[in-house]
């Protein structure tokens, strides 16, 4: 590790971010640094913007995705490099695109595919069932497991929040079966090595695997799961509210996206056409 980067991870660490943020904001100036093969000390703002420019024109990356680039590199410049003259503020406008759930029997379809091993069926399972990001279910313990009270522990979310989620019944029987077979310790998904937390790339690839296996095309990455569940909760008639909180999100406009993709707002309501008296046609 350069002393660039441990002076970075100890200022992070000082300003109390949370590991998964340290994680991305160091990457953030790796990217950097590997794009223009030189240490980011000697990288110019204006190449920076082109660097963040790249970005959006030839990899069109996400607007989350460049925004959280962008915060690691102020961090860097700003409080590491001590260079407070750095702007690198680039307009943006946020994604509009809707959430795209699978049904229920792609999401069983799903499950399904992965029964070749217990682990990925586990995973996919665990994720569908309650609406964890792809970081948070890559670092659940055996301990955040409460089966007395039917509740599953969140440490250190999106915000460093901590949160409960749902343990359905059928989620821990699921577990116990998973536990007399993997026999995981301390991480409920541990890695290849069995020494540390699964990778969220390595859940992600899991996904991608049997989501290609059953023949499904629709829905974007593991994260796919946490809509679904978002979705096929207010279908069953949820409030928002109770799913805001099972989400970890902090405004209920982030959760009343939702609204625009479940079926349930959306059956009793007629097209015009259905309501037009036309005449007959097969009687002409």
């Amino acid at each position: 590790m350069t002393p660039l980067r441990k002076r970075m991870i100890r200022e992070l660490e000082l300003a109390r971010k949370s590991p998964r943020t340290i994680e991305a904001y160091v990457y953030a100036v790796q990217e950097l640094a590997t794009y223009y093969h030189r240490s980011p000390e000697r990288i110019s703002i204006e190449e920076i913007r082109d660097f963040i420019h790249d970005l959006v024109t030839r990899r069109k990356l996400a607007y989350s995705t460049v925004n959280q680039r962008l915060a690691g590199l102020k961090f860097f410049y700003r409080q590491v490099l001590g260079r407070d003259d750095v702007d690198l503020r680039v307009p943006a406008k946020r994604s509009k695109r809707l959430p795209e759930p699978l049904s229920r029997t792609e999401v069983a379809r799903l499950l399904q595919a992965a029964e070749y091993n217990p682990k990925h069926r586990m995973i996919l399972m665990t994720a569908y069932a309650t609406g964890l990001r792809a970081s948070e279910l890559a670092r659940l313990q055996l301990a955040d497991i409460h089966s007395e009270r039917m509740l599953i522990k969140v440490h250190q979310g999106k915000g460093r929040k901590d949160r409960y989620t749902l343990l359905s019944p059928r989620l821990l029987e699921e577990l116990r079966n998973y536990w007399r077979i993997v026999r995981p310790h301390g991480w409920l998904f541990l890695n290849r090595d069995r020494n540390d937390h699964l990778p969220k790339g390595t859940a992600q690839k899991i996904y991608d695997l049997c989501k290609h296996r059953a023949g499904i095309t629709r829905g974007r990455g593991i994260h796919t799961l946490r809509h679904s569940f978002a979705t096929h909760l207010l279908e069953a008639g949820v409030d928002l509210p109770t799913i805001q909180r099972l989400l970890g999100h902090t405004s209920l406009v982030t959760t009343s996206k939702y609204l625009h993709v479940t079926s349930k707002h959306l059956s009793g309501t007629h097209s015009p056409l259905d309501l037009l008296r036309l005449p007959d046609s097969s009687q002409e």
